[in-house]
């Protein structure tokens, strides 16, 4: 779960600046353990997410706060939040590109192990790579978006996305635009589905343009009004 509450202050600090100290070799260990299986995905992995027919597109609904550890991550991390718009905002999905999205989703949700911020770093939220082999869900898919850029899908297409999840908590997930509509890689689920099927409910998400976000509105998966009827 992540929350939405704010964290700073000086212990967190101390905490990420003495974490940061490893950081490069071990997000590096993180990217070589993957290998190339971003590159072919497993028959399992592809049973489970199919190649998708053609969807639509969430919309935005005007500007939103960033999340403010998603600030912070920024700071920290330029080069993972800059934007180039020479970028497209959408991709062509193909069924190779399809194979190595599904493939890095479901091999970062093997690799990574659960764990929330306040039982790791003693924080409320912290966004960064999990370079300890744990993390919570925005950790997830920041590793999952760094080696998905490493493969040579283009950041301005994937965006880090703030839902509401089946029990109405704070949920992160990252979202690629494609031609066939967002698909979204989640570290709950191995498949990797169109926003549509996920049965969550919208709220913000990175921006097209720089790093601020904008508005989803709270628009709700048809997947959950149906189960709420």
């Amino acid at each position: 779960m992540w929350n939405f509450g704010n964290a700073g202050g000086e212990g967190r600090d101390i905490i990420v600046r003495l974490a940061r100290g490893m950081r490069k070799i071990a997000v590096s260990s993180l990217f070589v353990a993957g290998g190339f299986l971003a590159l072919v995905a497993s028959p399992a992995g592809v049973a489970a997410s199919p190649f998708p027919e053609p969807s639509y597109q969430l919309a935005t609904t005007g500007g939103a706060r960033p999340v403010p550890a998603w600030s912070r991550f920024c700071q920290a991390n330029p080069a993972e939040c800059s934007v180039d718009p020479s970028e497209p905002e959408a991709i062509v999905l193909t069924e190779r590109i399809w194979r190595t999205i599904v493939s890095v989703n479901r091999d970062v949700n093997r690799r990574i192990r659960p764990m929330t911020d306040q039982q790791q770093w003693n924080v409320v939220d912290s966004w960064d790579f999990p370079e300890t082999g744990y993390g919570d869900c925005e950790d997830y898919q920041l590793l999952k978006r760094a080696r998905l850029a490493d493969a040579g899908i283009p950041r301005r297409a994937m965006r880090m996305t703030v839902v509401l999840d089946e029990n109405n908590e704070g949920h992160a997930v990252l979202a690629i635009r494609t031609d066939r509509g967002d698909m979204i890689l989640d570290n709950k689920v191995d498949a990797v589905k169109p926003w549509g099927a996920t049965g969550y409910t919208y709220i913000k998400r990175e921006g097209a343009t720089s790093q601020a976000w904008v508005s989803l509105g709270g628009v709700t998966s048809p997947v959950t009004v149906a189960t709420a009827q």
